[in-house]
């Protein structure tokens, strides 16, 4: 009998071909829909979820890739039905790689807790089993320093002080990286210490060896788009009424998008987004993976409630827009209440 996957822990926000990860408990359920295929029906066990190795049905894939992946999956580490859709992901992207100066840029995005982190690994460890050059990041990585935001806070709106929002990643460092991961060399994939809200020292950062085939990028706000400025005038919750009176925060949030933001996500070649049932979901989760923390670390309710109110207007946006039907996801995966994802959407190749 399977069991529903818990909240994710972010254990590894880097990894890559050869590096040492640490699994998740559990595992998600999955039922199938497709863009590309219509695929048969899986069969359902008696708790309503889809066995792992019925997930192939979503991808197109032939008769050898889906051995390949099948064994991929059942070799692998982590919740069982996330390696079989990494496994056959890894499998599905692979007639991709090579066709462009760099590597292949995938993009997980979906709101926090939703899993991103450890969809990203096991799909690096499936492309790592086949021989191919991968790794993985996540944008919060790539937050600016502290000082770097008490900067901003100080010349532009003091809620900058606080990372998370479009606004508060060094992009100019990420867009830097990913060149680097198109030559032949070293590269330092930056780390950021949520502990010290500081990125860490770069004698800290982990290398991987370049050029890279695949780079899978993973964030809460990839693909955010910037919203019209009619939408920004009116306060959504408690923080921006009180603390963002006259909506400069928001509209310094929103140009991010519309400029830096928007140009990085022109890199990203296939995405994946994750939708989570609902604002109250994020926080329910995000509060179970504060739990994970040591207790100095921790936030209390009253803060992590502000906290997520940062990020609000962003998730809440994302999720009109990325889990419809006709989603611009290359791959959309719908999580219910327990953590597990109840449908899986593969948009036909293009």
């Amino acid at each position: 009998m399977q069991t529903p996957v818990r909240a994710h822990r972010k254990l590894d926000r880097v990894s890559a071909c050869g590096s040492p990860s640490r699994s998740d408990d559990g595992a998600a359920a999955i039922a199938l829909r497709t863009g590309a295929l219509p695929p048969a029906a899986p069969p359902i066990d008696q708790a309503g979820r889809v066995q792992g190795p019925d997930i192939l049905q979503t991808f197109p894939l032939p008769p050898r890739a889906r051995e390949r992946a099948a064994a991929l999956a059942r070799a692998g580490r982590g919740p069982e039905d996330w390696r079989w859709l990494a496994a056959a992901l890894a499998l599905y992207l692979e007639p991709r790689l090579n066709s462009g100066p760099g590597p292949l840029v995938v993009g997980i995005g979906g709101g926090q807790g939703a899993g991103k982190s450890t969809l990203a690994r096991l799909l690096v460890e499936a492309l790592c089993a086949l021989g191919r050059r991968a790794a993985t990041a996540s944008i919060d990585d790539f937050y600016l320093t502290r000082a770097g935001r008490l900067a901003l806070a100080a010349s532009v709106h003091p809620l900058l002080a606080t990372r998370g929002v479009p606004g508060t990643h060094d992009l100019a460092l990420l867009q830097t990286t990913l060149d680097a991961l198109a030559r032949e060399g070293t590269v330092r994939l930056p780390r950021f210490d949520k502990g010290a809200d500081d990125r860490s020292p770069s004698a800290a950062w982990p290398e991987v060896e370049a050029p890279l085939e695949v780079f899978v990028l993973e964030g809460w706000c990839l693909g955010a788009q910037a919203a019209p400025a009619a939408r920004l005038r009116e306060p959504i919750n408690a923080l921006e009424a009180e603390e963002d009176r006259d909506g400069a925060w928001r509209r310094y949030v929103n140009a991010a998008l519309a400029g830096p933001y928007a140009e990085l996500w022109q890199r990203v070649d296939f995405w994946v987004f994750l939708a989570v049932p609902d604002l109250a979901a994020v926080r329910r989760w995000r509060a179970e993976q504060e739990q994970a923390l040591p207790p100095p670390q921790r936030m209390g309710d009253a803060a992590l409630a502000r906290f997520i109110a940062h990020y609000q207007r962003i998730t809440e946006q994302m999720l009109g827009r990325w889990a419809r039907a006709d989603s611009p996801a290359d791959l959309l995966v719908t999580l219910d209440e327990s953590h597990r994802a109840v449908a899986l959407q593969l948009r036909a190749a293009h």
